[in-house]
């Protein structure tokens, strides 16, 4: 089988890049390994520069006017005319990209994970089957997440990476906090992100600073302190690439976290994958793109890099940056939105 652009995940980035291709009638194949499009570890949090107006309201689960911000020093209530941030499920979300790629005319293959890859073509096997088909293509786009196996084949190794780890729990919570602190999570942060009918509670951290079973240890002990009992649920972890290394290599290229444009400071990755997705896409088909929005994300990944790099070296750092942010933050000297990738 041969396919103009063979897309490797089915997550945000890969059905951003295939819908505009498909729009723009390339014939396009995305190959994802789980057997249903969406699910992924995320607390779902969009931000309004990013996202919020960019997806169906009926997605959003519920938006925030305020944010409550706990540092050692500090407890900040942000408040803003727009909302900051909104929530959303991760399923959901990816089930509508589907949806819109598929109507575009992309094909989309699941349970079907790449084993080996070459300069024009790969070997995939079907999970459920267990049957292997070659499939040749004129470009491949690497959206398979933090674990890319099309950014292994490139060599790229991945030095700086996050953890996130999430606990969905049934309360109806109503304000989104975030929580920093080095006693429970090194250089990262805790949050909890209500969602309409559950809560994200979680924590992150670079993998750097602290290991998962520090982190998760870490979660659980700050959560029982907020009143949270996370031991009758079930964790989910993953990790978030941020070391960006490039994304053209020839007639391979590389989006979301698979060329690590997460932010390495909060792990947001969402808008992230979606920006550099489309630009891929652009890009392949020679559509006109004045490049702001990427050259944007570019910029504010290395940013956080850096500071995340920085926070995780330097405990008394990281909590000079916490303090001093927040404080800014309290006081007007900063904005929200400066911080975002979408700024």
């Amino acid at each position: 089988m041969h396919y103009t652009v063979v897309i490797a995940g089915a997550g945000p980035a890969g059905l951003a890049c295939a819908k505009i291709l498909a729009e723009n009638r390339f014939d396009v194949l995305v190959l994802e390994r789980k057997p249903v499009v969406g699910p992924k570890v995320c607390a779902g949090g969009i931000t309004w520069s990013g996202l919020i107006n960019r997806i169906p309201g009926q997605l959003e689960e519920k938006r925030f006017l305020s944010q409550q911000i706990h540092t050692r020093l500090q407890n900040a209530k942000i408040t803003e005319q727009e909302p900051i941030v909104a929530t959303v499920n991760r399923q959901k979300l990816g089930q509508h990209m589907a949806r819109r790629a598929l109507h575009s005319g992309a094909k989309i293959k699941t349970s079907c994970q790449i084993q080996t890859i070459n300069q024009n073509s790969l070997v995939c096997l079907d999970r459920q089957s267990h049957a292997k088909s070659t499939i040749t293509f004129d470009y491949l786009v690497g959206a398979d997440g933090s674990s890319s196996l099309v950014r292994r084949f490139l060599g790229l190794d991945i030095e700086k990476m996050g953890i996130g780890i999430n606990y969905q729990i049934h309360r109806h919570l109503h304000q989104m906090e975030w929580h920093l602190s080095r006693k429970y999570f090194g250089s990262g942060y805790g949050w909890i992100f209500p969602h309409s009918e559950t809560a994200s509670i979680g924590a992150y951290a670079d993998r750097r600073s602290l290991s998962a079973q520090q982190l998760k240890s870490g979660l659980l002990a700050w959560a029982a302190t907020r009143g949270f009992d996370l031991s009758r649920y079930k964790a989910s972890a993953e990790y978030i690439n941020y070391d960006y290394r490039g994304w053209k290599f020839n007639n391979i290229f590389l989006a979301g976290d698979a060329a690590g444009f997460a932010s390495g400071l909060t792990g947001e990755g969402i808008y992230p994958a979606i920006v550099s997705g489309e630009y891929i896409a652009r890009h392949i088909a020679e559509l006109p793109d004045n490049m702001k929005n990427f050259k944007r994300l570019i910029r504010m990944q290395k940013l956080h890099s850096r500071l995340a790099t920085l926070a995780f070296r330097s405990g008394v750092f990281s909590e000079l940056i916490a303090e001093s942010v927040t404080f800014g933050l309290r006081t007007g000297l900063v904005n929200f939105r400066k911080l975002e990738m979408a700024h």
